[in-house]
């Protein structure tokens, strides 16, 4: 037995030092495949991505489905038999983009075409190239045919950028097809500091979005005579009394966390000074209001953010409406309810004349954070930390949200996998001219396989 086990160990290990390019060009191409597939959302048509991904699954063997009820909007499900001695681990990704102006490209945003180093595409941060690095690893662990302890699922669901339909049909109706241990998702980062400092971030919470809409009503007339109930102006001073309010700060336990390991790093000296008096209910709205001007990232992390975000009033410039509209992007921290988000709403408008209500749209669940003593989470850190000499890891909670808040809810565990570090990115997702390095997507797909090999490999190792 103690043969056999030196011989498959070094069998693996071997295997495993050759993997990075098949990894690496794999997913490459498919991240360019992808990315030519037009899956803007509206109206989506996901079902591209999903039959391109089904033609890479065949062609390698791996047993896959398409799934849902509207056949232009199908998900994606794969999965990789293992033993069966430890549960599934889940892997997944959107298959669904925002749109894009094509007017404000320099490229095509469904061309795929590198230049200067980068693989520009609308998707390729949000989120087709981690789909594209998680295709690929199970194609790798496919063709090397390396022992599983746990099957590995990998889901590209639809619809996750407007009404998360793809994933809670697939939870109503295939559950047991995406049942997992734990999740891994997007959304988590990574931060080269000046330090020289590591940051590993990896999202273990989300906010929650709120959208509501204000309705100002008033008297309606030639612009030739002002009155004194404008509809437009109400609604536009209720917009400006809600964007220029400072909401309560509300600290959960994943942004504790955070902020202290944060705090201890040299890039954030000052953050030690301020983290004390952010504790304390009587100094806690000065500090985040310090904390803001330094960094509005840290600040949206412990309050509920409010955004004005569209403006809707009349249809002739010398005409006053009688209503006026403005909708108002909201994202409250999870130990926050809706109700006392919109009833602190109400109160900063203190108007009678604007109505206050929810916009309806997408609703996403309030969860727990996904704990930070799974097996999965500890290997992160394991292999984050071998990486690089500098390496912190630290779980935190992001400003936006994700289908992942609806696993959560069933119990799953869900971890944004932070393998991209933010300078290989260049640009935000949603952004024009959208593009990832192809270094750094490489490096990304190594990473991320060594934390799946070491996860669900039955000798849980990889170099």
């Amino acid at each position: 037995m103690r043969k056999f086990g030196i011989v498959f160990l070094s069998f693996v290990s071997c295997a495993l030092a050759g993997v990075a390019p098949q990894l690496t060009g794999n997913t490459r191409q498919y991240l360019a495949g992808l990315v030519r597939r037009d899956t803007s959302n509206p109206p989506g048509n996901e079902t591209r991505a999903a039959k391109y991904l089904k033609e890479v699954a065949d062609k390698w063997g791996i047993p896959c489905e398409l799934l849902g009820d509207n056949p232009n909007r199908l998900n994606f499900v794969a999965r990789l038999r293992g033993s069966g001695k430890e549960r599934p681990l889940l892997l997944m990704s959107h298959t669904d983009v925002v749109p894009s102006d094509r007017s404000q490209w320099t490229v095509d945003p469904f061309g795929a075409l590198t230049r200067g180093g980068y693989i520009y595409g609308r998707g390729t941060l949000d989120t087709k190239g981690l789909l594209a690095a998680e295709m690929a690893i199970l194609v790798e662990l496919k063709r090397q045919g390396i022992p599983l302890k746990r099957d590995i699922i990998l889901l590209a669901e639809a619809d996750e950028e407007a009404g998360s339909t793809g994933i809670q049909w697939l939870i109503q109706n295939a559950w047991s097809k995406i049942d997992a241990e734990f999740a891994l998702n997007e959304t988590g980062s990574i931060w080269d500091l000046p330090s020289g400092v590591r940051l590993f971030q990896v999202q273990t919470a989300e906010k929650i979005p709120t959208r509501i809409v204000l309705t100002a009503r008033g008297t309606a007339g030639h612009a030739s005579l002002p009155v004194p109930d404008n509809a437009v102006v109400r609604v536009a001073k209720a917009v400006a009394r809600l964007a220029d309010s400072d909401q309560p700060v509300r600290i959960n336990t994943t942004a504790r966390r955070y902020l202290t390991e944060l705090s201890k790093l040299p890039d954030y000296h000052w953050l030690s000074l301020e983290l004390p008096k952010l504790m304390q209910p009587s100094t806690a709205a000065a500090a985040a209001n310090r904390i803001r001007a330094r960094d509005p990232e840290l600040d949206a992390m412990i309050r509920t953010a409010i955004s004005p975000t569209m403006l809707s009033a009349g249809q002739k410039i010398n005409v006053i409406p009688s209503i006026a509209k403005a909708w108002v992007d909201i994202r409250r921290v999870p130990d926050e309810t809706r109700e006392e988000v919109l009833a602190r709403c109400r109160r900063i408008v203190n108007d009678p004349a604007v109505e206050v209500e929810p916009a309806g749209g997408q609703e996403l669940p309030p969860t727990e954070p996904s704990s930070m003593t799974t097996s999965l989470y500890l290997n992160m850190v394991q292999v984050f930390q071998k990486s690089h000499p500098r390496a912190v890891v630290t779980p935190m909670m992001i400003r936006a949200a994700t289908d992942g808040s609806f696993l959560r809810r069933k119990g799953m565990a869900v971890y944004g996998v932070p393998v991209f570090r933010r300078e290989g990115m260049t640009n935000r997702s949603h952004g024009n001219d959208e593009r990832i390095s192809l270094e750094e997507l490489d490096a990304g797909a190594q990473l991320l396989w060594k934390i799946v090999v070491k996860t669900a490999a039955a000798n849980g190792s990889a170099r």
